[in-house]
């Protein structure tokens, strides 16, 4: 396993992040260290960088390079945005970072895009969309198209240059936002036409909007603390902007999922997106929890052109190779359940779920790495602990339920159901269903059973287990899901044995 540290010195704020990997096969983030330095300040009334930015800055990079030292990280890459790209004196300031024995990167405002995309490109299933990045100094717009950089522009309409240029009073007078919202719509003038021109999803990424749909979730009880994948409506932006817009900063700060170093340049960063999505005419946007760091990330874990085959596929896997497993036992698990599923179609009728049930089976012990006992209820901590890119937020409710509910309790949505859709609460109880055999077929995790046939009648389904002597402890264990099967598909189970020819 390799470690890389990488520092995002942004306008706003400082983040060193640390990646524990093996070249395109897995990895993990290990560690993470945040400083608000606001080097941006004073770039929307002066095009220079203040004493104090700098000084800040230099503190959290000076607290990075210790750090890497202390930690003996394998490589330290570090890349700055807008505010070091912009001021005039940023080559200054870059010659004070290299005496702290850094070698800093000033990314173009066209590779900060390139990143940005590759970020969406490894954590989306799209193949096409609008990808938004807005930082402290500068928003990044590209067009990501068969799952590439296009093209890209980055526009002043940074959350803490807007703020310095239009939002004198606390909170904003009218004029105030209204005349921020003209300077949004004559800077991106062209490219809102294109939104309109070629519709497609809308993904953001940066601290403003994570911090926006943080408030919106708390604001509506949403159940799952997941941000990635999350759609943040324009009803909902429109509600939040009534609320920020109504108080001053110190009130904003007190607002259950805003961070308090946001609270004073956030309203400036909504105006951004409100302006977008209504010029654009868009009903909403994706939030992504990736960004420019995760870009970076990817440049270094996979060959170029640094793209996962299948993202949803990966992550799943990733999520798998971090937590010690039998391995065999969950190899035949999944071939239970793959079986199973197809003889058992004339019933359920499915499809698409073959794959959610299979990374169902794939993860189902994950949580035999806390302990033996209620490991279901850890696996499902496990799966739900953090955003699973490639999943939508409903299927990773639906993975965690199966995976809890993998080997005993009634299958529920419970605290879930408002993330399900019309007929998941059944389709919950026949995967279940299935899962659950699968792994009382395997009980002894010996491989004892070879082969299943299945015959379904209209009152009965016969399940016949092919083994080389008697599976006394499958059969025993599996006709005890008996009342599990029926529920799910109407139909009496029965066990039987038939020795390998």
């Amino acid at each position: 396993m390799q470690r890389l540290g990488i520092v995002d010195l942004g306008s706003g704020t400082a983040r060193l992040v640390v990646y524990a990997y093996e070249p395109g096969r897995h990895f993990r983030l290990i560690d993470e260290i945040r400083e608000t330095v606001r080097l941006g300040e004073g770039l929307g009334t002066q095009n220079r960088l203040t004493k104090g930015g700098m000084q800040r800055a230099l503190s959290a990079l000076r607290l990075y390079a210790d750090f890497a030292q202390a930690t003996d990280l394998d490589e330290l890459r570090v890349v700055a945005t807008s505010a070091s790209r912009d001021a005039e004196n940023g080559p200054e300031f870059l010659q004070e970072v290299r005496k702290l024995g850094l070698q800093v990167r000033v990314l173009s405002g066209e590779e900060e895009a390139r990143y940005g995309v590759l970020a969406v490109a490894n954590s989306f299933p799209l193949e096409e969309a609008w990808v938004m990045d807005l930082g402290g100094g500068s928003a990044q717009l590209s067009s990501m198209e068969s799952r590439l950089y296009r093209w890209g522009r980055a526009y002043p309409l940074g959350a803490v240059r807007l703020t310095e240029m239009f939002l004198q009073n606390d909170p904003p007078k009218k004029g105030e936002v209204e005349e921020l919202e003209r300077f949004v719509r004559k800077e991106m003038k062209d490219v809102l036409e294109q939104l309109r021109e070629h519709p497609r999803p809308l993904v953001a990424m940066g601290g403003t909007v994570r911090n926006l749909a943080k408030l919106a979730q708390r604001r509506r009880g949403y159940p799952l603390d997941l941000l990635h994948g999350y759609f943040l409506s324009r009803s909902e932006l429109e509600e939040l902007m009534e609320l920020l817009l109504a108080r001053s900063a110190e009130q904003r700060r007190r607002l259950e999922g805003l961070q308090a170093d946001r609270a004073d340049v956030i309203i400036a960063g909504a105006l951004v997106y409100r302006t977008l999505l209504r010029e654009a005419g868009l009903e909403g946007l994706y939030v992504s929890g990736q960004g420019l760091r995760e870009g970076v990330f990817y440049e270094a874990f996979l060959p170029p052109p640094h793209l996962l085959s299948d993202v949803r596929g990966f992550f799943v896997r990733n999520l798998f190779a971090r937590y010690p497993q039998d391995h065999g036992h969950t190899a035949r698990v999944r071939h239970f359940c793959r079986l199973l599923f197809r003889l058992l179609k004339p019933l359920h009728g499915y499809q698409e779920e073959e794959r959610l049930l299979d990374e169902a089976a794939l993860l189902h012990d994950i949580g035999m790495s806390i302990g033996y006992y209620d490991h279901h209820k850890h696996g499902e901590y496990l799966v739900m602990s953090q955003a699973i890119p490639g999943l939508t937020h409903r299927e990773q409710a639906l993975l965690g339920l199966l995976v809890r509910y993998h080997r005993k309790g009634e299958p529920k949505p419970g605290a879930y159901k408002p993330l399900l859709q019309e007929g998941d609460t059944k389709r919950l109880l026949r995967l279940a269903a299935i899962l659950r055999i699968s792994e009382y077929l395997e009980r002894s995790r010996a491989g004892r059973v070879e082969g299943l046939e299945v015959e379904i009648g209209t009152q009965q389904v016969r399940l016949t287990l092919l083994a080389q002597e008697e599976p006394w402890v499958e059969l025993a264990e599996t006709a005890k899901q008996d009342k599990l099967f029926q529920a799910a598909f109407e139909r009496e189970l029965q066990l039987a044995w038939r020795p390998l020819e």
